[in-house]
């Protein structure tokens, strides 16, 4: 199969995926599973471009794993989130109802279409490895991977922190800033970057890999200034006040760094 079969081949696939998955969501009144179908389909994807790619079966399979991995941890993280909440959506969610008053349906429709893009869009650095036929991983290749593991292993730590301290009844209405979360307002939020940092340098290892720093470059904006750090500190600010002003005063925002001194 060529690049380009290959990609459009899943570019249509996962737009009537998507399409069901807005009906589905219409019909349980909760669009926030679309962030759980969003996580698992890069693994859907890594698969079937590690199946169907021409490239080199080692690599192939090296990179699916990598985004198999990755792809099955977030998305359970986030199914256990949003079944835990149901019915109650998402704040994101929520506000987009509002903003979105009068013609909700077909932007969020939309929404999800755009969400079925993104996903091939970014997941270039698989497509690209699967192509590759050199019969020999790349030194870069090998730092991608180990850079990964450090990732999967800092995001997973700062999830779990997270949902420690909010578990605990003496801790309802406060700031976690324990583990991770004392070094950075967003640790999850850096590693998941991360993440798409390591799949980037693991894609240098094949012709044309440059192209796939469209991955870290559209995540870091989307994390920094759309629908990431933003919108989680908004819910933040209105959930814990003055407690989560001097936090912000004193944490690093993204990049785990030494806290000021209030």
């Amino acid at each position: 199969m060529s690049a380009l079969s290959l990609i459009l081949t899943a570019l249509a696939a996962l737009c009537a995926i998507f399409a069901l998955l807005y009906l589905l969501a219409r019909r349980i009144d909760n669009y926030g599973i679309v962030d759980v179908a969003w996580a698992y389909a890069f693994a859907a994807l890594a698969t079937f471009y590690a199946l169907a790619g021409p490239g080199w079966p080692l690599r192939r399979a090296l990179i699916a794993a990598l985004a198999v991995v990755w792809s099955l941890r977030l998305g359970t993280h986030l199914a256990i989130r949003v079944i835990g909440h149901h019915p109650v959506e998402d704040g994101r969610y929520i506000q987009l109802r509002k903003d979105w008053a009068g013609v909700f349906a077909p932007k969020m429709f939309g929404f999800f279409q755009l969400q079925a893009g993104s996903i091939v869009l970014l997941a270039a650095a698989f497509a690209l490895a699967a192509l590759n036929p050199a019969p020999a991983l790349h030194p870069l290749e090998y730092a991608g991977a180990a850079l990964w593991l450090l990732a999967i292993i800092g995001e997973a730590l700062a999830d779990a922190q997270l949902a420690a301290f909010k578990k605990s009844p003496a801790n309802k209405g406060k700031v976690c800033d324990v583990g991770l979360w004392h070094y950075s307002r967003h640790p999850n939020y850096f590693f998941e970057w991360l993440i798409w940092v390591s799949f980037f340098v693991f894609a240098l290892g094949s012709p044309y890999g440059w192209i796939a720093i469209i991955g870290p470059a559209s995540i870091l904006y989307l994390l920094l200034r759309v629908t990431g750090i933003p919108l989680t500190e908004e819910q933040s600010l209105r959930s814990r006040g003055d407690a989560y002003r001097r936090y912000q005063q004193t944490t690093s925002a993204f990049v785990p760094w030494f806290p000021k001194k209030s």
